[in-house]
């Protein structure tokens, strides 16, 4: 997977292809700017490492450069798609400072007004209570990095004050599963589900249960968040990744609506997290 060094790499590849590709046709950034109506500030920020461009933005480049063969235009779009790929391992994570993945989380969703996420195993960090997200944050198995704890939950919790910004819609789609998964004692879970079903009425709020009876023809794999129709984040055990490619993110949000739409909502959302909450509160006794 790629990691932080590799990105800059990958970028530098990049821009430096293009830079090539664009002298060997004979062309001045601003004759290939008229070209493809693009902007030779933009070309130049490009050329030189400053802005990532969008698979779509080198399309157009290879377009307007003409003469580029196939099997070329086939490694450079191959090596867009790689740079748009962003790929941080928990180790590097907890080296800068888990805190600081929180303060990104509220910075992204500061900068969208639409904000999707998917979660089959457990709550977003946008929902959790103060006590669950130490829980989840505490390392336990042998190999997690060590974190400063105080302060990820800290910056955790700060990022759930998007929420109160009316002017964004906040979409949730949490698996059953994900509600019922025992991360802390009974009474730290009674809690966390029942702030799921008080979050769930805020106005600008859309939280859904997929049910374990839901019939679905994809399973949900993985965590992911959707930023507007701009970028994907997704997390695995050992790392997250970002994806800007298009495609990627079209396809991300197919499968958030697939998701949705199999989902119970409202008062049918809250009547499952009622029931899992009596269910922990029996299991305490």
């Amino acid at each position: 997977m790629l990691e932080p060094d590799s990105d800059k790499r990958d970028r530098k590849d990049l821009a430096d292809t293009l830079r090539q590709l664009r002298k060997a046709a004979g062309l001045s950034g601003e004759r290939l700017a008229a070209r493809i109506s693009m902007s030779q500030s933009k070309i130049s920020r490009i050329e030189s490492g400053k802005a990532l461009p969008t698979v779509s933005d080198v399309e157009r480049i290879l377009q307007g450069l003409d003469s580029v063969p196939d099997d070329v235009r086939r490694d450079v779009l191959a090596l867009t798609r790689t740079a748009n790929v962003d790929y941080v391992s928990v180790r590097s994570a907890a080296r800068l400072g888990i805190w600081r993945r929180q303060a990104e989380i509220k910075s992204l969703t500061e900068s969208s007004s639409v904000v999707r996420h998917l979660l089959p195993v457990m709550p977003s960090g946008l929902l959790q209570t103060p006590e669950y997200a130490r829980r989840t944050l505490t390392p336990t198995i042998e190999g997690r990095p060590a974190r400063d704890v105080d302060r990820a939950v800290r910056a955790r919790l700060d990022a759930q004050e998007t929420l109160n910004d009316e002017t964004k819609r906040f979409h949730f789609v949490l698996t059953e599963q994900a509600v019922r998964i025992k991360l802390a004692p009974e009474p730290v879970m009674v809690d966390q589900v029942r702030h799921l079903a008080t979050v769930s009425k805020r106005p600008n709020v859309d939280l859904a249960i997929l049910p374990l009876s839901a019939e679905i023809s994809s399973p949900p794999l993985n965590v992911f968040v959707v930023y507007d129709d701009r970028l994907v984040t997704t997390e695995t055990l050992s790392g997250s990744l970002a994806l800007r490619d298009s495609r990627d993110v079209a396809y991300h949000l197919n499968l958030f609506d697939h998701f949705r739409e199999h989902a119970a909502s409202g008062d049918d959302a809250r009547n499952i997290l009622g029931s899992v909450a009596e269910e922990f509160m029996r299991d305490h006794g």
